[in-house]
């Protein structure tokens, strides 16, 4: 049988990279993992609790396909926590992760062939899911002048769609309230949807990050419990759409997922009164933002945007490599740090970059950096 072109998509390089730490692993090292976007932290204690009792309370059978009732009038609450809005649980879909919400985004909002800007750096997954629909991906080279993130300067006229991160994977950074306006009003003036993916949201350090609903109503906002809510595995995320946009995504979601996953959306709906829980793992986080942003330019990667959110540092090593992907693996080889290449991320200028994630524990964070530091003294 003939495989299709859409399915022809590049391979996501930090798996790879897991793949070799693992058979490092098996093999009797012990291996530091600086390479994947994953919490240390499992899902909020009292959540999975509730879990155990609706198990026993009955089957966990399909819900609707947008979701269970109850854990959509609790996300739109959590608008008026985190942002002071009040927003109606009927725009609130729930996905099976972020994942499906890109999915459903872009199947949409978009024809075969529309032009879908993302910037880059960027999610690898971005483009890879476009193109499996059929829809052309157009990279936006961001500065680090602009901290790694897209201005309005930027955008072409013939964009369809722009997807923006904030905080971003892989650099952490974030947009500002203007910042957002401003790319969200450019977009507006010429027809250019506008998806905001906020799966970092509620990891932040000195400010709070900024909903694209603070700005406008007409935008498709991306979240997920995966990230603030320690909960990758579970599958679960939302997203919000205009109100004359909810019946079209619901018939996507019926043929495509028919609902997302019970047991998840019951840990989920429990998740979000953790507070206390939660809090202590950004505190975690913090830490080990700070010994990063201490350590890795003692190891001698100085040139680095610092983070606002999210769990990872983004750095220049052009000093050292023309080829991360080869100095990544140098590193896992003779340091035992696994670290991501930034070709995933952006595939002009990747071949020059890493990626460092902070989100495991504090004694891993330290040793890692014990060993770049020795690793980078050696070399």
């Amino acid at each position: 049988m003939k495989l299709s072109t859409r399915g022809n998509v590049a391979p996501f390089i930090v798996m790879d990279v897991m793949e070799a730490a693992a058979r490092a692993e098996a093999a009797g090292r012990h291996i530091i993992h600086m390479e994947v976007g994953q919490p240390g932290t499992g899902a909020p204690i009292m959540a999975r609790e509730k879990l155990a009792e609706a198990m026993t309370a009955g089957p966990l059978g399909y819900t609707t396909a947008l979701g269970l009732l109850s854990l959509r009038k609790r996300i739109a609450r959590l608008y008026g926590e985190w942002y002071g809005l009040d927003l109606n649980p009927d725009r609130v879909v729930i996905t099976t992760g972020s994942s499906a919400g890109f999915t459903l985004a872009f199947t949409s909002l978009f024809d075969v062939g529309a032009r879908v800007g993302i910037g880059a750096p960027g999610y690898p997954s971005y483009k890879a899911i476009l193109q499996a629909l059929g829809l052309e991906c157009v990279m936006i080279e961001t500065s680090f002048a602009n901290r790694y993130q897209p201005a309005p300067e930027d955008l072409t006229t013939d964009l369809d769609g722009l997807l923006v991160a904030s905080p971003t994977n892989p650099a952490g950074t974030m947009l500002d309230k203007p910042a957002l306006t401003a790319l969200m009003e450019a977009c507006a003036a010429q027809d250019t949807a506008f998806i905001s993916d906020e799966i970092y949201h509620g990891v932040e350090y000195e400010r709070r990050a900024v909903s694209a609903l603070e700005v406008s109503d007409d935008c498709y906002v991306i979240n997920s419990f995966s990230k603030y809510f320690s909960m990758t595995g579970w599958r679960i995320g939302w997203m919000v759409v205009p109100e004359d946009h909810l019946r079209q995504v619901e018939r996507l979601a019926q043929n495509f997922f028919i609902c997302p996953p019970h047991a998840s959306q019951v840990v989920a709906l429990h998740a979000m009164d953790c507070t206390d829980e939660l809090q202590a793992n950004i505190e975690v986080y913090r830490k080990n933002r700070a010994l990063m942003m201490e350590g890795l330019p003692k190891a001698g990667f100085t040139k680095i945007a610092p983070p606002d959110g999210a769990f990872y540092v983004y750095a220049d090593v052009s000093d050292f490599t023309g080829d991360s992907h080869a100095f990544a693996f140098e590193i896992l080889e003779k340091a035992g740090v696994s670290v991501t290449p930034g070709v995933d991320f952006d595939p002009a200028r990747g071949r020059q970059t890493l990626r460092f994630s902070y989100a495991r524990s504090t004694a891993d964070i330290e040793e890692g950096l014990s060993r770049l530091q020795a690793f980078m003294a050696a070399r």
